[in-house]
C-alpha cells in the first residue's frame, strides 16, 4: 500500500474521469464516514457510510443533472483537513437550465480515509436552475 498524502487522496476524487473519481471516492471513504450536504441545498442532510452517500447524493445527482461536475480551483491543507474550493456546473434535466455555483468542500481524514465531509455552497444558484 502506498502512503498517499491527504491532498493526493482528495485530489483523486476530482481530477480524473467521472467514473475514476467515483471509484477513488468510494475507496477513500471510511465505513462510517459522515457526509453533510449544506442546509438549503436540494440534497441537504448528513449521510453516514458509503452506501447512504452514494444513494442519497451521487445517484440523485446523476439521475437529475447532465454534466454535473465540481471543478476545483484551489486546495488548502492543514494536517488532517483538506479544503477544495471551486465551482459546480451542470444542467438540470427537468428544466434544461444550467448553473454555476461556488462551493467549498471541507474534508477530515484519518489514517488515509475520509471520515467527514462538509459542503458549503451557493445553493440559490442551484435552485434557480431547478425552477421552471
Amino acid at each position: 500500500m502506498t502512503n498517499r498524502s491527504n491532498l493526493d487522496i482528495v485530489r483523486a476524487t476530482y481530477e480524473g474521469k467521472s467514473e475514476d473519481n467515483g471509484r477513488n471516492l468510494l475507496a477513500a471513504l471510511a465505513p462510517d464516514a459522515e457526509w453533510t450536504e449544506a442546509a438549503g441545498f436540494p440534497y441537504a442532510g448528513t449521510y453516514v457510510g458509503p452506501q447512504a452517500i452514494v444513494e442519497k447524493v451521487f445517484q440523485r445527482l446523476g439521475g437529475e443533472w447532465d454534466g454535473y461536475r465540481a471543478a476545483v480551483d484551489h486546495y488548502y491543507v492543514d494536517g488532517d483537513n483538506v479544503v477544495a474550493q471551486g465551482f459546480y456546473h451542470g444542467t438540470y434535466r427537468a428544466t434544461g437550465k444550467s448553473f454555476t455555483a461556488s462551493f467549498a468542500h471541507v474534508y477530515t481524514l484519518k489514517d488515509g480515509k475520509i471520515v467527514k465531509f462538509e459542503q458549503i455552497v451557493d445553493s440559490a444558484k442551484v435552485w434557480e436552475a431547478m425552477r421552471p
